[in-house]
């Protein structure tokens, strides 16, 4: 891996145009990072916090740094195997997944128990509370057993997510001994479904995935770092519980309107969230988020009730495929709910970019109360400039609003069909986008055009 993490390329797209400055310039202001600025919390270099928390630190004088084991190359852990796995080998990981299942907490702890026990230098990678990362681990496993006879969309849903594992700093020698942990794991809570013949097709199923996730993360190494650092540069509070942060990126960040990235605050090291881009890009290189704190959510209330602007964030590589062909295709439907506005706010920024002339786009908006249609008066704003551009507010709750349509958002847009011909997006609450899809596909909309990213932390958290 490179010693230094290498220039981004721009994004493939054209940039989109944007008014000009207000101070009537003509130019878009400078991409500089601001760091120095940033106060002492966040400061980004030598002794700082984040080295404090994310690093190993540097030894002092006469205090040498503890040796730490060595880890092991994938090879002297992992050995050789036949691949690709077989129906046979499909069948018995379902089995003894299909015993684990039920006691998944005390496996996937005990797992966690010997990786830590036998590789402590592992151990820097992961969050101080492990109770979600327990939970993510087998449902990983699960989603991979379930996939494995569709090679393609395994292939590239492992690949995502090895390029994710850069920003918790893992290597390649990092895999094998996972994989050692993982199969004594699942060994000791198979019971009778464990054997032989089992065993071989685990060590099969993890050099497959291993080798998928290790050929991604060194792809993706050679052209992006595995992570960005950010400056948030305005911070506003939309509701008492909905923030629209502003972030300056330390380098180019490509992306697309309708993608998500994950963040981490400093105030909980280790701890990624998932949020969707708010805007389309932008030629000041800026970045917009909407966040909501959710009960008992580490990052998102920390975003909202205690960042500020010159706190510094680290992001993740932008994700998801909930992106729309403006050049070409049928007119747009939009869902979105809550703060899943963020995402079809940056898809509308982005018709107006590249929009076919002639193509519709129909926003449905949907929240409980009016006070939380925050983003309502900046759509409607943007539909007054656009004439393609439809925006409906929806009101699940008490209160009036001004035009707002009543009801929940997935049977008002039913009510609105057919939809047969559209393009469709969804972006919200995970039951509101299941319910959605199911209007969407009963409507008349086909399954291949209907696109939402469901990921299980999506602006949670």
């Amino acid at each position: 891996m490179p010693s230094e993490p290498p220039a981004v390329p721009a994004p493939s797209h054209p940039a989109p145009s944007y008014p000009e400055p207000a101070s009537g310039t003509g130019t878009s202001p400078a991409f500089r990072p601001l760091f120095t600025d940033a106060p002492g919390l966040n400061w980004a270099g030598p002794g700082d916090s984040w080295s404090d928390a994310w690093a190993l630190q540097p030894p002092t004088e006469g205090h040498p740094a503890p040796a730490l084991p060595a880890v092991q190359p994938a090879a002297a852990a992992v050995p050789e195997v036949e691949l690709p796995l077989t129906a046979r080998d499909i069948e018995l990981i379902r089995a003894s997944l299909a015993v684990v299942e039920p006691v998944a907490d005390r496996a996937t702890a005990h797992f966690y128990a010997l990786l830590f026990l036998h590789h402590p230098e592992v151990r820097s990678l992961f969050p101080a509370a492990m109770d979600v990362q327990r939970d993510r681990l087998f449902r990983a496993l699960l989603g991979a057993a379930r996939g494995a006879e569709d090679p393609v969309a395994l292939r590239a849903g492992l690949s995502a997510l090895g390029c994710g594992h850069r920003r918790y700093g893992t290597l390649t020698g990092h895999y094998a001994p996972v994989g050692e942990c993982l199969v004594q794991a699942l060994a000791r809570y198979a019971g009778g479904r464990w054997d032989a013949d089992t065993e071989l097709a685990w060590r099969r199923a993890y050099r497959l995935i291993s080798s998928i996730m290790i050929e991604a993360a060194e792809e993706a190494a050679r052209t992006s770092p595995p992570w960005w650092q950010g400056e948030i540069v305005r911070h506003e509070r939309r509701t008492r519980d909905v923030a629209v942060i502003t972030v300056r990126p330390d380098q180019a960040y490509p992306f697309r309107a309708g993608q998500y990235t994950s963040l981490e605050t400093p105030w909980w090291p280790r701890v990624w969230r998932h949020y969707s881009f708010a805007s389309a890009p932008r030629p000041d290189g800026l970045l917009a988020f909407h966040v909501k704190a959710v009960q008992a959510g580490w990052v998102s209330n920390a975003l909202v009730h205690r960042a500020a602007p010159g706190d510094v964030l680290r992001l993740g590589p932008a994700s998801g495929a909930m992106t729309v062909d403006h050049a070409a295709g049928p007119d747009l439907l939009c869902l979105g709910g809550g703060t899943g506005i963020a995402p079809i706010r940056a898809l509308v920024e982005e018709a107006a970019a590249y929009g076919t002339p002639g193509r519709r786009v129909e926003v449905f908006y949907g929240a409980r109360r009016a006070a939380d249609l925050y983003e309502l008066d900046g759509l409607r704003e943007l539909a007054r400039a656009h004439p393609w551009l439809t925006v409906r507010p929806v009101l699940s709750g008490g209160g009036p609003a001004e035009g707002a349509l009543t009801g929940e958002l997935p049977e008002v847009v039913g009510r609105f069909g057919p939809w047969a011909g559209r393009e469709a997006v969804l972006s919200g609450p995970p039951a509101m986008v299941r319910r959605g899809v199911g209007v969407l596909l009963r409507s008349g909309v086909p399954a291949e055009r209907i696109r939402h990213d469901l990921v299980g932390d999506l602006a949670a958290g």
